[in-house]
C-alpha cells in the first residue's frame, strides 16, 4: 500500500539578534540552550514514529528564527533522526533557511551530506543602508560570499528572500536589489512587501509615522516592477509573492497551499493531520522540559471549505471549484463579473487585478 505524503517542518527558534520588523517566534540563545533544544526536538520526532506507518516524507523545511545558526552536527543529528523515523519519498525536497554570514563551507558540506538539497537565503535588500535600518546582521557582500559558497558546495536549488517598501527605499533602490539578485540567477525568488507588525520595534517607529515609509503609489509601482522585471528574466510567478525558474517552485510551500498533511516539530510548530490542526507549546522553558503539546482541534466542514479557497487561490493556477461550487457558486460568479476571478481549464484563479487586491478577494470566502 502506497503511503500518504507528509510534509515535515522543523522550527528552530534561535537567531543572532531579532530584526526590527520580525514578529516570529524567535530570539537569541546561547549554545547550551541550543543543545538542550535539539535534544528535545529529537525526542519529539521519535514520539511521532506512529505516523510512519501511514505516511512518507515528501518535503522537510527548517524554518525559524535562523536554522543555520545551529552547529552543523545539530542539523546532521536532526536529519539522521528524521531518517530513522520516516521513510523519504524519492527526490524529497529538503530546505533550510539561512542568513548570510551564518553559513560556512563546513556547514554547507554537512548539509549536503545529510540530505539538505535546497537553501533559502534571507537577503531582503542588496543595499547595506537598508539592511542596517532593518536590523539585519549581514551586508550585501556577506550575502554574495554565502551564495558563492553554496554554489561551490553543489547546491543547485537556491531561493533568495527580498522585501520591498522598506523605510527610505526608492523605486530605483528596489530595482537595484532586483537587478543584483537576478544577476546571480537563483532558482527561486520570494518578494514580499514590508508589513508593520504590532509588537515589533518597527511598529513603535512607523505606525504613527507612515510618511517615513514609501507612499502607496510608490509601493504599488515597486509591486508592478517586480512582476515585470522577474517575468522578463525567466521567473514564473506561481504564487502571489513567489517566483521560480521552470521546475523550481517550492514544493513544501505548495503543499501548504494545497493542504497536504504536515507535521511540525519544535517550539510553536503547527501540524495538520487528518483534518486535525494542532500547535505546539510556545513557551521555550516548557518545551525544554519535554512539554511539547499546545492546542489542538478538528477542523469543521466550514473551516476546510474556507481554507480550500483562502489558501488555494494564492496559487496562480488557482483551484478546482468543483467540490464547493454549490456552496460558493453565486460568489464565484460575482467575483468573475467584477474582474477579480477567471475560470480556465476547470480551475478558478485570481486575475491580475484580483491579485492586486487579493486580501479582499480571499476574505470573501470566509463565511460569517
Amino acid at each position: 500500500m502506497m503511503k500518504k505524503p507528509l510534509e515535515l517542518y522543523l522550527h528552530i527558534p534561535f537567531c543572532v539578534q531579532k530584526c526590527a520588523y520580525c514578529d516570529f517566534l524567535s530570539a537569541p540563545a546561547g549554545e547550551e540552550v541550543q543543545e538542550q533544544y535539539v535534544r528535545r526536538l529529537l525526542c519529539e520526532i521519535r514520539q511521532a514514529a506512529g505516523l510512519a506507518q501511514e505516511y512518507e516524507a515528501v518535503t522537510a523545511f527548517f524554518g525559524g528564527g535562523t536554522p543555520s545558526i545551529l552547529k552543523a552536527e545539530h542539523i546532521r543529528r536532526i536529519m539522521e533522526t528524521l531518517g530513522e523515523v520516516f521513510s523519504w519519498r524519492d527526490g524529497a525536497e529538503v530546505t533550510i533557511e539561512a542568513n548570510p554570514g551564518t553559513v560556512d563551507r563546513d556547514k554547507l558540506r554537512v548539509y549536503r551530506e545529510c540530505g539538505v538539497n535546497r537553501l533559502s537565503f534571507g537577503l531582503q535588500s542588496a543595499d547595506n543602508e537598508e539592511l542596517l535600518r532593518l536590523g539585519r546582521i549581514h551586508t550585501w557582500e556577506q550575502f554574495l560570499e554565502s551564495f558563492r559558497m553554496a554554489r561551490e558546495a553543489g547546491f543547485s536549488n537556491l531561493n533568495v528572500d527580498l522585501m520591498s517598501a522598506l523605510p527610505g527605499q526608492t523605486e530605483d533602490g528596489w530595482r537595484r536589489t532586483l537587478e543584483r539578485t537576478a544577476a546571480l540567477e537563483p532558482e527561486h525568488i520570494s518578494a514580499y512587501s514590508l508589513i508593520i507588525e504590532e509588537g515589533t520595534p518597527f511598529y513603535g517607529r512607523y505606525a504613527e509615522h507612515p510618511e517615513l515609509l514609501p507612499d502607496e503609489d510608490t509601493e504599488r509601482s515597486m509591486y508592478d516592477m517586480t512582476k515585470k522585471f522577474l517575468r522578463e528574466r525567466g521567473y514564473e510567478r506561481y504564487e502571489i509573492s513567489n517566483y521560480a525558474k521552470p521546475g523550481y517552485a517550492c514544493r513544501h510551500n505548495l503543499g501548504y497551499w494545497e493542504r497536504t498533511d504536515y507535521k511540525g516539530f519544535g517550539l510553536g510548530a503547527a501540524s495538520l493531520l487528518g483534518g486535525v490542526r494542532s500547535t505546539n507549546q510556545t513557551e521555550l522553558s516548557e518545551y525544554l522540559k519535554g512539554n511539547f503539546a499546545g492546542t489542538s482541534g478538528r477542523l469543521s466542514e466550514q473551516d476546510v471549505r474556507e481554507e480550500y479557497f483562502f489558501l488555494g487561490l494564492r496559487k496562480t493556477d488557482g483551484v478546482d471549484p468543483g467540490p464547493y461550487r454549490q456552496h460558493y457558486g453565486a460568489l464565484l460568479e460575482k467575483l468573475k463579473a467584477q474582474g477579480l476571478l477567471t475560470e480556465k481549464d476547470g480551475s478558478v484563479c485570481l486575475t491580475d487585478y484580483g491579485i492586486d487586491i487579493s486580501n479582499y478577494v480571499l476574505a470573501q470566502f470566509l463565511d460569517d
